[in-house]
């Protein structure tokens, strides 16, 4: 098994990493067994799936309590990361709780304007815009066809996430050819640090 590299040589070594707690918030339909968050949990026993049901038709309301007890349930404020969907989860339960989390490492935003979001995935917009009270990584793509990245930049600077485009890299999802994703994981381990 290939090991995950550090992000650069001040990066947080794997041990570090492992240390800390992390909540994989899948989006819209779950993440499938060859999608990144699925990979790295598995690479990761301790790291834990929110399971928030609904996954063709979830409820913002209903997936921010969920999001909520875990956050609580954790011994220690955890690391967040969301895949599409769930990051707009993430900045509508950012204003509604007062549970600390470590960050958020938010990849490939959905924007709810676009002709692809999920007409059954109801209360996630409007979108909050306004600063997270904790430390977070917004990943885009410049060809997503969930979500432009004008959008993913416009959360961003609303939320104070540092932003980083990979360039053309579609929903970054097993359908964009992403498998274990050893670059995203070193800016994830530069969060984590």
């Amino acid at each position: 098994m290939r090991r995950w590299r550090s992000w650069d040589a001040r990066g947080p070594s794997e041990s570090v990493v492992m240390e800390i707690p992390v909540l994989v918030l899948p989006g819209f339909g779950n993440s499938g067994p060859g999608h990144w968050q699925t990979l790295w949990e598995a690479r990761h026993p301790a790291w834990r799936r929110v399971e928030f049901g609904q996954w063709d038709a979830p409820v913002c309301e209903e997936w921010a309590r969920v999001l909520d007890e875990a956050v609580l349930d954790s011994p220690v404020p955890p690391l967040l990361v969301p895949h599409s969907l769930a990051c707009l989860l993430v900045a509508h339960w950012a204003g509604q709780s007062t549970a600390a989390i470590r960050g958020a490492f938010l990849v490939a935003i959905p924007e709810p304007g676009n002709p692809s979001f999920p007409p059954t995935a109801r209360g996630f917009t409007p979108v909050p815009m306004q600063l997270l009270r904790f430390p977070s990584l917004v990943v885009t793509s410049a060809n997503d066809p969930f979500g432009s990245s004008v959008f993913a930049r416009c959360c961003a600077t609303a939320w104070g996430s540092r932003l980083v485009d990979i360039g053309e890299a579609g929903h970054i999802n097993v359908d964009s050819g992403f498998g274990e994703w050893p670059e995203g994981y070193a800016l994830f381990q530069s969060l984590a640090g």
